[in-house]
């Protein structure tokens, strides 16, 4: 089987990305109330409470690492955003273009390595440019009136650490976990069950 056989989907890796989407479009909403009800915490220095920001990004570098494929990653971020939006999410419509975005970001580290390398590194590196993504389109959409130095920077800088820790790291144990369950005995990753 040649490379370009092994990157096309199969049926169960749409319904698979589509269940990682799901649960994740279900945790965003959720992740949405966590997030109002701590900014209260944060009030000593606002964009620390940045160091949340990894859960929301999750589900793109976890479907890179179980799909496996060029687009899960966007697809299982995109369709997570668009049901927390359908959920109520209180930033209504506009997380549907930023989960576009942010899945892209893990999508370019995956497709870095031609989608041949799920090593730790990789999905350290999906979880910094998801990070940098997540950033970006929050630096210009909804910080852009806030002071450079004292919160627009910082608040970048925290989120690209926190989605490089919980994404990143966090995505790639969760990959582990569930290998070990043989849930994911169909995919690739259930290999990650012997040590890499």
């Amino acid at each position: 089987m040649n490379h370009t056989d092994s990157n096309r989907w199969r049926t169960i890796d749409i319904v698979v990305a589509s269940v990682i989407a799901v649960a994740f479009g279900v945790i965003f909403w959720a992740w949405g109330l966590v997030w109002s009800a701590t900014e209260g915490a944060f009030a000593f220095f606002p964009p620390a409470q940045t160091l949340l920001y990894g859960v929301w990004l999750m589900p793109a570098v976890l479907g890179g690492l179980v799909i496996r494929k060029p687009g899960a990653a966007l697809y299982c971020e995109t369709v997570a955003a668009v049901l927390s939006a359908l959920l109520g999410s209180q930033w209504a419509g506009t997380v549907i273009p930023q989960g576009m975005i942010q899945g892209l970001g893990a999508e370019l580290a995956f497709a870095a390595f031609r989608y041949r390398s799920f090593r730790l590194p990789t999905a350290l590196l999906a979880g910094a440019f998801t990070g940098v993504s997540a950033a970006l389109f929050d630096f210009f959409v909804w910080n852009a009136e806030y002071d450079l130095t004292g919160y627009r920077l910082p608040y970048a800088l925290i989120t690209v650490i926190s989605a490089t820790i919980i994404a990143g790291a966090g995505g790639w144990a969760l990959t582990r976990a569930l290998a070990t369950t043989g849930a994911l005995d169909r995919f690739p990753a259930a290999r990650t069950r012997t040590p890499i």
